[in-house]
């Protein structure tokens, strides 16, 4: 098969994946492209939303959708650090520790309600998701490729939560919200509910092994110089601007680099446009800044970031 006929195979089964995904979350094509983005850039998703809305859908969905390992983990005040990642066991027979991996060691990972568990266990995270490695008793173990954690958090809910500190949030790639479905979307899964897919019933159209080749022809993906010029002055625009106290930081420059390599790679093009640019600003930074005190406004603290990311989206001039 030459190159182009694999490009093309292999862009096929991702659109075969985003059709699977989309069986079970109706009515939401663009969180699926988002979700399906964050994977494709070997980066983390954190969906934030009210319950009910199909948060922990959307993980289970995207995991059945591609042959890999898949393991939920729901997070607890009570859950410790060794939950996660695992722990040495003394083996009588052998006369030696022995170890046990935790749920850590997975393709797919679901952190659910992420921010109900104390900040020793979610910082047992931040090896794993910066490094794709895990050390333990001074030993460190590699985690499978690919490798994504979707978190989970809703944010009415305040009471016994520990809210993620800035350096874990700077390892998610992308903050996004589900929301409800419009009416007729949800009119249809209403009706629907005996013919209603469910995520377990998805069936793999790709393996993780085709995920990791459409990972690397996303990294090969052009950025003109122009285009980088245009993603930095984004940035710089957010460190500084009189409304936010913190901007974005070097990594958080990099995911939108690569987000925007798998926007333009599930588009179909081996190159990078300003609209693969301004889709991912929103999602990718409005979770990384801090808010200032003067910037006033009746909504939430992430409303507000997203507020604020907007209108320094309205101030960048866009390259022709």
């Amino acid at each position: 098969m030459t190159t182009a006929a694999a490009a093309r195979d292999l862009g096929s089964k991702i659109g075969a994946l985003q059709s699977s995904v989309e069986k079970v979350i109706r009515g939401k094509r663009e969180v699926v492209r988002l979700a399906l983005i964050t994977l494709i850039a070997r980066g983390h998703l954190l969906i934030e939303d009210v319950p009910g809305v199909g948060k922990t859908t959307l993980a289970h969905a995207l995991a059945r959708s591609f042959d890999c390992t898949f393991h939920r983990i729901q997070f607890t005040s009570d859950l410790l650090p060794s939950d996660l990642t695992g722990v040495s066991v003394f083996n009588q027979m052998q006369h030696q520790f022995e170890f046990r991996r935790g749920p850590i060691f997975a393709n797919v990972v679901l952190a659910d309600e992420i921010n109900r568990t104390t900040p020793k266990t979610q910082s047992a995270l931040l090896e794993a998701m910066s490094d794709g490695k895990v050390t333990v008793d001074d030993e460190t173990h590699s985690l499978p490729h690919p490798f994504i954690v979707i978190a989970t958090q809703n944010p009415i809910e305040h009471h016994g939560t520990y809210p993620l500190p800035e350096s874990q949030l700077d390892r998610f790639m992308m903050r996004i919200r589900i929301g409800y479905p419009d009416a007729e979307d949800e009119k249809q899964i209403l009706r629907s509910q005996i013919t209603y897919h469910t995520a377990d019933e998805l069936v793999p159209v790709m393996t993780a092994q085709e995920v990791q080749q459409a990972q690397k022809r996303a990294e090969a993906v052009e950025m003109p110089e122009a285009l980088l010029d245009y993603l930095m002055s984004f940035v710089e625009a957010t460190r500084e601007s009189e409304f936010l106290l913190l901007g974005i930081s070097p990594r958080g420059a990099l995911s939108l680099y690569r987000a925007a390599q798998a926007s333009a790679f599930l588009d179909g093009r081996d190159f990078c446009v300003p609209d693969d640019i301004k889709e991912l600003v929103v999602p990718i930074f409005s979770h990384r800044v801090t808010i200032s005190p003067k910037y006033s406004s009746p909504l939430d603290e992430s409303q507000e970031a997203e507020s604020v990311i907007r209108e320094l989206m309205d101030q960048v001039e866009v390259p022709l």
